[in-house]
């Protein structure tokens, strides 16, 4: 069904249509907070509250062309997560261990590309929370250090310091699974 459509008949409160597009995108939304939020269990929470929060102002929705519904659920998603993120760095539960840096992180395209998709994704995953975050934020995302800055709480320095500390530990599993599966 065409999002507009859907999405109007969801502001109008129709089950079907709210079936509809949890059907639709619930997969796409929970594979994102994941990437967040490192666990599947702490994903299904945050898609259960994005949902809460989606079907209750799914009237402010504007469409803005085709893909502009899964941008804004996207959206709500990552802000979500960062605010579980953000909510556990308040209770004390949240490690930004500082990890060791590599002193070389020249990776090739095609050393990453060589990696199946899989042990890519669960590399990320292993990232302490923090560095996961801002990664996940800039390099797959597309935000600035600033506008991460500003959703995390954190200086936009902090963003682009822990960016490059995720990047090292990437290139470091990235060298070790390359090493041994070479």
């Amino acid at each position: 069904m065409e999002e507009r459509r859907l999405a109007e008949r969801c502001a109008n409160g129709e089950r079907p249509a709210c079936r509809e597009l949890y059907d639709s995108f619930a997969g796409r939304l929970l594979a994102l907070s994941a990437r967040y939020t490192g666990s599947r269990e702490a994903a299904e929470d945050v898609l259960q509250d994005s949902f809460i929060k989606i079907f209750a102002s799914i009237g402010s929705f504007r469409y803005r062309g085709e893909g502009s519904l899964y941008a804004w659920l996207q959206r709500i998603v990552v802000n979500r997560s960062v605010d579980w993120l953000r909510e556990r760095k308040r209770n004390g539960t949240l490690s930004l261990e500082e990890a060791r840096t590599a002193s070389d992180t020249d990776i090739g395209r095609s050393d990453v590309e060589a990696i199946p998709e899989d042990v890519l994704s669960g590399m990320i995953e292993s990232l302490p929370d923090g560095y996961r975050t801002v990664f996940n934020l800039f390099a797959i995302d597309g935000y600035s250090h600033r506008e991460i800055g500003r959703m995390l709480g954190i200086k936009e320095k902090s963003s682009s310091s822990q960016y490059f500390r995720a990047r090292a530990l990437l290139a470091d599993k990235i060298k070790e699974y390359i090493k041994f599966n070479g």
